[in-house]
């Protein structure tokens, strides 16, 4: 039997380390560093076997080999993907698993991404995050050789590390995400969270109280009925695609017209912490403002503050959810000029001059 190039008692100090990626996915590339180091390795990518992104974790030395490979579509006609069900079956794979020695010398793929790069040989560990498939693949040079025998037996108890290590950040991540949205749910502000390919990944109960035809989620995707909104969200989508993970959005907020109701504005704020998760692939946070009605404010308060009559408060409450005059009037079940004469001694009384001014004195009070 050929002899390991595999140092196991380094490979068993970083088996200890892999929880830490579980609560902090930036902990993942350092990681995989020390893999490589243990099992005499160049280069590591965390892979999925269904969902193929260029946004993978990977160790800084393939970075742009991974560029090449993605931007060319390799990840589409990768021929060592055929091993990917052996891997999931707990056997570690190698190039030579699935592909002869001639076969491998004469494939497009080693001669236009791998060799040019300096990678000669291969082996992938699969593993479970809940239901999906990854896998942890390793690239050596051909002066670190090829994987034999004895390195397979040692890498195969990476297996349930990783699995145990991805299932528990998906759970952790989970709770990150659920806990960032409820929060929001508590001030009544909606929200949802996309994953990097732009999917719904979680919305919250302020949300999907406010949402209807004009604004919705289908099949897992944010659907406008403004055209012209709908079109800088696809926008918005494309940057999170290309976006690297550990950059900012540059989004700007968008405004979305509805016919009926007041518009609402879309702003993004970034994912952190455990709610990263590589595994769940949560992206951004959207916050989604106006959306449902705003609470009206407690009428008697409001007349305490300002000196109102008790129908000057009950109208000055439904002006500040962003209620007209006249729907107010209608609500109130008074004519629209008693209503504008209510609304004469309220900018009297407050010292305001525009409805809007109102609406804002008095939500503060709410």
């Amino acid at each position: 039997m050929k002899a390991s190039k595999i140092d196991d008692g380094e490979l068993s100090k970083v088996l200890d380390r892999l929880g830490e990626a579980a609560v902090n996915p930036e902990a993942w590339r350092g990681i995989m560093d020390d893999i490589c180091k243990a099992v005499g390795a160049s280069a590591a990518i965390l892979l999925q076997s269904d969902i193929r992104t260029p946004d993978v974790p990977r160790t800084e030395s393939i970075a742009e080999a991974t560029d090449f490979y993605f931007r060319n579509n390799w990840h589409l006609r990768d021929p060592r993907a055929k091993g990917f069900p052996r891997m999931m079956a707990g056997e570690v794979v190698t190039d030579l698993d699935v592909m002869s020695a001639e076969q491998i010398r004469a494939d497009p793929m080693y001669n236009e991404v791998l060799f040019p790069f300096g990678y000669r040989w291969f082996a992938g560990i699969g593993f479970w995050a809940g239901s999906a498939a990854w896998a942890l693949t390793l690239q050596r040079t051909g002066r670190e050789g090829s994987f034999a025998a004895r390195d397979k037996e040692l890498l195969a108890q990476l297996a349930p590390r990783l699995t145990e290590t991805a299932t528990l950040a998906t759970v952790v991540g989970r709770a990150a995400l659920t806990s960032m949205t409820d929060v929001l749910d508590r001030v009544r502000q909606p929200a949802l969270i996309l994953n990097r390919e732009g999917m719904v990944l979680r919305t919250n109960a302020a949300a999907d109280r406010g949402f209807d035809d004009e604004i919705r989620v289908r099949e897992r995707r944010l659907i406008l009925r403004d055209k012209q909104a709908m079109t800088r969200f696809d926008q918005l989508i494309g940057m999170i695609r290309s976006t690297p993970d550990a950059a900012a959005i540059p989004a700007s907020p968008i405004l979305i017209r509805r016919t009926m109701k007041p518009p609402v504005v879309l702003r993004t704020l970034p994912v952190d912490g455990a709610a990263r998760s590589v595994f769940l692939g949560a992206r951004v946070l959207l916050i989604l403002s106006n959306l449902t009605p705003r609470p009206a404010p407690d009428p008697v308060l409001i007349g305490q503050a300002f000196d109102l009559t008790p129908a000057e408060s009950r109208l000055a409450a439904l002006l500040a959810t962003g209620t007209s005059i006249a729907g107010a009037a209608e609500h109130l079940n008074i004519s629209r000029e008693t209503a504008r004469n209510h609304l004469k001694s309220i900018f009297s009384k407050t010292g305001v001059h525009r409805q809007s001014e109102l609406v804002t004195l008095v939500s503060q009070l709410g």
